[in-house]
C-alpha cells in the first residue's frame, strides 16, 4: 500500500456555479467530500497542487488526507471533471472513508516474469484481456497493484483470476466466473508462417503423387 499524501485545502463559503468559476479564476479547483453518514463538505485545492497528483499517476486509486484547517479528513476520489479541450481540472468528487470502510475499484496488473517465460522465450507475446482488475478491499489498504508471474507460462496458457494471490482483505468484484486475466499467444506472423510451411509441405507431396501417376501412366503405354 502506498503512502497516504496530505493534501491542504480551504474551506468553500460560497456554492454554486458563480462560486465555482471564482474559486478557478484564482486559481483552485473546487471539489467536494461526501460520504460516512456526514454532511458533504465543500473545499477547494490549489490547481497546481491537483496537477502534480494527477501527474504522479494512479490518482484515483489512491487515498488521499485532506487537510482544512487542523482537521483530516481520509478520502478517496470518486469523480474528476476535466476541461473537455484543455483538461485542466474543473471539480473532485471525494468519498469519505470511514474505519472499516469496503471499496470497489480497479486495481492495476504488474506482470513480472516476462524475461524467463517459456512462452515469450519461443516468440508468444502477452494478450492482455485485462490491464487492471476490479476488486474489493479495506480503505486502509488499497494495494498499488496485484502481481501476475508468467514465469512457467507457455504458448496458449492463460492466467485467470483463481490463480492469483490476492492482497490481504481483497476479493474479487466479479464472481460469476473465473475470469482471464492474460494469456501468452503467438503472433500474427509466426501463425502466418506457420501456414505457409504447411500449405509448401503440402503443395510438394501433391505435386509429387502427380509425377509419380504420369510415370505410371507412360509405363502402361
Amino acid at each position: 500500500m502506498a503512502d497516504v499524501i496530505t493534501i491542504e485545502a480551504e474551506a468553500r463559503e460560497r456554492i454554486g456555479k458563480g462560486a465555482s468559476r471564482a474559486a478557478r479564476r484564482e486559481g483552485f479547483v473546487p471539489a467536494v467530500i461526501y460520504g460516512d453518514k456526514k454532511d458533504p463538505e465543500s473545499i477547494q485545492i490549489k490547481r497546481n497542487e491537483v496537477v502534480r497528483l494527477l501527474n504522479r499517476g494512479g490518482f484515483m486509486s489512491h487515498t488521499y488526507d485532506i487537510k482544512v484547517g487542523g482537521k483530516k479528513t481520509t478520502v478517496l476520489p470518486r469523480d474528476l471533471q476535466l476541461h473537455p479541450v484543455t483538461d485542466i481540472p474543473m471539480h473532485i468528487d471525494f468519498l469519505r472513508l470511514g474505519k472499516g470502510t469496503m471499496i470497489t475499484l480497479a486495481v492495476p496488473v504488474h506482470v513480472i516474469g516476462e524475461d524467463v517465460a517459456p512462452g515469450i522465450k519461443r516468440g508468444g507475446v502477452i494478450n492482455h484481456t485485462r490491464h487492471d482488475v476490479e476488486l474489493n478491499v479495506p480503505a486502509d489498504a488499497i494495494p498499488e497493484h496485484i502481481e501476475v508471474d508468467i514465469s512457467d507460462l507457455d504458448l496458449n496458457g492463460a492466467v485467470k483470476i483463481s490463480d492469483i494471490t490476492l492482497p490481504k482483505g481483497a476479493t474479487p468484484a466479479i464472481t460469476d466466473r473465473d475470469f482471464t486475466i492474460l494469456a501468452i499467444v503467438a503472433p500474427s506472423g509466426l501463425k502466418s508462417a506457420g501456414t505457409g510451411d504447411d500449405e509448401e509441405e503440402g503443395a510438394e507431396g501433391a505435386e509429387g503423387e502427380e509425377g509419380a501417376a504420369a510415370e505410371g501412366e507412360s509405363t502402361e503405354e
